[in-house]
């Protein structure tokens, strides 16, 4: 191919990727097939050949994790700074055009970014303040409302509005702009939005990103929503003799975000909107054996519309998929903790070991057994640093020293650590603030009697803490909030509060660390993407650290864990359950087209998480959500091919459950004789009759099996899953049942 050493142990497809001309391409790349090595050799080949200077590139990813390691990999293969580099989440990256031009924006300079639990609580401020029924305007739902909305690009005036319920919901979308407008703050979605906005409107500043970079690389294409779409189109200059070459790296088999907004569709639309002839399919998979990639293919391939490829490995076959039918989720589980004591034992780290599953739900039974087992476990995704409470508590103070007029933060620690503010003061601070337009902060003017004493001593301590932290470096800062606010004292007097204290004594070491990486004594006076101080941009870098998805996955438990939360790891051994229908596909997907092929490739991300080896398992019943649910076995099984599996207990029928052999088959489900049951009858001294487990045959109903039972004698019932026609209580007495 060539001499160049970045291209060294390239295959074909990933080599002319790398060295495509400056033309737009999409870049297929299947699961393990090497996406992240080809973005960043791409990066350091267009910079290594002097086809575009290290400013001139946009590289955009979708969590931080994957932006900092992009720029490790690229400073290792080239002796360069790359701190002034354009690489980021969307989030980062508008947050940093932001804070370049916050005028033109109309944002005050030291704006604040309000993470997901923040704007909850602004939301929920505003209607209290608003006086408005939170029963029929939920919180939750408003704020999904209004991020949605944002998302799509549409402000209040935009949004249709057809019944008063909607223009209710559209007049207090507008009353959370203007809120969040006069506090200086943002959240998540209008930081895209606002970035957006500022370009379109403002043809200098667009014009002079547009000619600055001449090169856009997306990784996860397929997650990327409506508006970030736009966003990239207008950067890139799309449709323009001036168009930046855009190479988008997706899998539009590993599009599962449909629920926050991720549209699948781009894809298609960027290779026409952007007239690509360059697709080229990264099919070779370093990461699972054969089988695991055959059960994958064969799976996706149900899906209509897809851009087409097919995931292949020189690694063999491996081991088949195995498949466990267990009686219920407690046996499941049970089975589950077996396998994963005999992987240990036979060398296995627990690290390597994934319990996957579709709902949050199942993972309890999960739990249990394993803490019965004394294996330990952890749960991914877990609160991180900058969601703790104590760690929120200090980071409010801060962004009151920077800000003021956050009235999100004011609320936060206005009685915390409790200062004697009670709610009836609070509530004529803010109908203070309201009937004068200010922030909680300046409503102070306007209160009198106790009231203005009580909230005044905050405010004093505020301004206190503004005067004590002039001049002093971040760690310095973080310091004196820690002492002044009463946050250390308070939690040195709770039962159990050093681990509240080790959080809060961590924080002055992740300024410490963020001063140090991020350059500041460095930072180039050239560079317009300077943030303006170390406190706003610290702040800013907690807030976007808590919003992100992903959580460190640690290095001596076994993983527990969503399929959605598995997306990108990769584990040895995986066991995939609850493969029921109902539950995996699940049941609000299964009566339309696109949910049910969201969730099949939600299976196909689950089924390509295995390095080695893959388990799959279904119950007859599950608890969920205190009740038991009886289910068919996932249509899943059906669509991976037969000599892909190795069935540990005989496989059910082709709509229904079977019998589990041996010790469970010969269960009887009599509670007043445990050998006999309903019809039995005596031959030779032996019982025999119905059992769990066993195929039976109904006059109307046809093939099924029974799945439970009760009583006795006269009064015996089975409980019978039919398959099509569903689960049914027969009482023995009326109903003709004959075995199979």
């Amino acid at each position: 191919m060539t001499a160049n050493p970045l291209l060294n142990g390239l295959n074909e497809p990933q080599f002319q990727a790398v060295t495509l001309p400056p033309r737009s391409a999409l870049i297929l790349a299947g699961a393990g097939s090497g996406k992240t090595r080809v973005l960043t050799t791409r990066l350091a080949w267009l910079i290594s050949t002097g086809q575009v200077s290290p400013h001139g590139i946009l590289a955009v990813t979708f969590t931080n994790k994957a932006a900092k390691e992009m720029l490790a990999r690229l400073t290792a293969m080239l002796p360069m700074n790359a701190r002034g580099l354009w690489i980021g989440t969307f989030h980062g990256l508008c947050n940093r055009l932001l804070r370049a031009h916050w005028r033109e924006a109309g944002l005050p300079q030291l704006f604040q970014i309000l993470d997901t639990a923040d704007q909850l609580s602004a939301i929920k401020r505003m209607l209290k303040a608003l006086n408005i029924d939170d029963e029929k305007f939920p919180a939750r739902d408003l704020m999904y409302f209004i991020n949605s909305a944002k998302e799509q690009g549409l402000r209040p005036n935009e949004v249709e509005a057809w019944d008063d319920f909607a223009r209710k919901r559209v007049e207090l979308y507008q009353s959370y702009e203007a809120q969040c407008q006069r506090e200086g703050v943002v959240d998540f979605a209008e930081l895209l939005l606002r970035c957006f906005e500022l370009l379109s409107r403002n043809e200098p500043i667009r014009a002079h990103y547009q000619r600055r970079f001449r090169h856009i690389l997306v990784d996860e294409f397929q997650d990327t929503n409506v508006l970030q779409y736009r966003w990239l189109k207008l950067l890139a200059a799309q449709g323009s003799e001036h168009e930046a070459a855009v190479m988008a790296v997706g899998d539009d088999d590993q599009s599962i975000y449909r629920f926050r907004g991720a549209e699948v569709g781009n894809m298609r639309d960027f290779e026409r909107e952007f007239h690509v002839d360059s697709v080229i399919r990264l099919e070779q998979n370093y990461r699972s054996h054969g089988n695991i990639l055959d059960a994958a293919n064969a799976v996706i391939k149900h899906n209509d519309g897809r851009l087409g490829k097919n995931l292949w490995t020189e690694a063999g076959s491996g081991e088949p998929l195995r498949v466990y039918e267990a009686f219920n989720d407690i046996e499941e589980a049970r089975w589950v903790v077996e396998e994963i004591r005999a992987l240990i034992s036979d060398g296995a780290a627990r690290s390597d070991i994934a319990l996957l599953y579709r709902s949050n739900a199942q993972s309890r039974v999960l739990e249990h057994a394993l803490f019965s087992a004394g294996i330990p476990y952890r749960v991914y995704g877990g609160l991180r640093f900058f969601e703790r409470q104590e760690v929120k508590h200090a980071l409010a103070y801060m962004r009151l020293i920077a800000n003021p007029h956050d009235d999100t933060a004011f609320t936060r620690v206005v009685n915390f650590p409790t200062r004697g503010i009670g709610a009836r003061s609070l509530e004529q601070l803010q109908d203070a603030a309201q009937a004068h337009g200010t922030s909680l902060y300046g409503a102070l003017n306007f209160l009198t009697g106790k009231a203005a004493q009580s909230v005044g001593h905050f405010i004093g301590l505020v301004d206190q803490l503004r005067f004590a932290c002039e001049g002093l470096k971040l760690p310095e800062m973080v310091e004196q909030v820690l002492e002044l606010s009463g946050l250390r004292a308070h939690y040195q007097n709770e039962k159990e509060g050093q681990d509240r204290i080790a959080n809060l004594d961590e924080i002055i070491s992740a300024a410490t660390n963020f001063i140090s990486e991020e350059g500041y004594a460095q930072v180039a006076a050239e560079d317009e993407a300077a943030p303006p101080d170390p406190l706003a941009a610290f702040l800013s870098h907690a807030s976007l650290e808590a919003g992100e998805h992903q959580a460190d996955a640690g290095q001596s438990a076994v993983q527990l864990m969503t399929v959605h939360s598995a997306k990108g790891l990769e584990f040895d051994a995986v066991f995939l359950g609850g493969l029921e229908e109902g539950l995996f596909p699940h049941e609000n997907s299964i009566l339309e087209r696109e949910g049910l092929e969201e969730e099949r490739r939600l299976m196909y991300v689950a089924i390509t998480r295995a390095r080695k080896r893959l388990y799959l398992s279904f119950a007859q019943s599950r608890m969920l959500h205190g009740q038991t649910r009886y289910n068919l076995r996932s249509r899943f099984f059906e669509e991976i091919p037969a000599e892909l599996m190795k069935w540990l207990t005989p496989p059910a029928n082709a709509r229904g459950f079977g019998g589990f052999g041996n010790d469970r088959a010969a269960q009887p489900v009599a509670s007043s004789n445990p050998r006999t049951f309903g019809s039995a009858r005596k031959s030779g001294g032996n019982a025999t009759g119905f059992h769990v487990g066993q195929q039976v045959t109904h006059a109307k109903f046809g093939a099924g099996v029974i799945v439970n039972a009760e009583g006795s004698g006269s009064d015996a019932r089975v409980q019978v899953n039919f398959g099509r026609d569903g689960v049914k209580w027969l009482a023995l007495a009326v109903a003709k049942l004959s075995a199979a």
